[in-house]
């Protein structure tokens, strides 16, 4: 069976984040979508927060599994015996970074390969970032994340405003 782990902080996960995992889906046998925990980043949302609104996300789809790790991205995906980890690119500054990261880990871990998806061109300007930025304002986020994220977001600012 080949498994692929695809990790991320996914602050929320967005409709890009689940278009990777559909076509990751297709593409690998079994797919573990991890949740980074990342000490360098802070993010709006916890651990659990993050992980629970994938697997909402991701119902469904009966060859993916919602997990979290700590540490290094490619030790996690040797510790699972994966065959790639997935990384996605959406616009050119993203390739410098995923290319420098993809043949470090290839040093590090070589029978892991790194594979590339390009989201659908719907999703390449959605970023987990700007969602925070739009949903702060109170603007409507509904066509760029999933249902369970709307929710979630609404209620987080709605908290923080009142």
């Amino acid at each position: 069976m080949r498994t692929a782990l695809y990790p991320g902080t996914f602050d929320p996960i967005t409709n890009g984040h689940l278009d990777l995992i559909k076509r990751g889906s297709r593409i690998f046998d079994h797919l573990v979508v991890a949740v980074a925990d990342n000490p360098a980043k802070e993010t709006l949302l916890t651990r659990e927060e993050r992980v629970s609104l994938l697997k909402a996300s991701v119902k469904g789809l009966k060859n993916v599994e919602v997990r979290h790790f700590s540490g290094l991205t490619v030790e996690y995906a040797r510790k699972l015996k994966v065959t790639a980890i997935i990384r996605g690119l959406r616009v050119f500054s993203d390739f410098e970074y995923e290319f420098q990261m993809a043949l470090m880990n290839r040093k590090l871990v070589p029978e892991v390969e790194t594979v590339f998806l390009v989201p659908s061109e719907q999703h390449t300007y959605v970023s987990s970032t700007l969602i925070k930025d739009i949903a702060g304002f109170g603007s409507d986020i509904s066509s760029f994340v999933p249902p369970p994220v709307v929710e979630r977001l609404r209620d987080r600012f709605k908290k923080e405003v009142g």
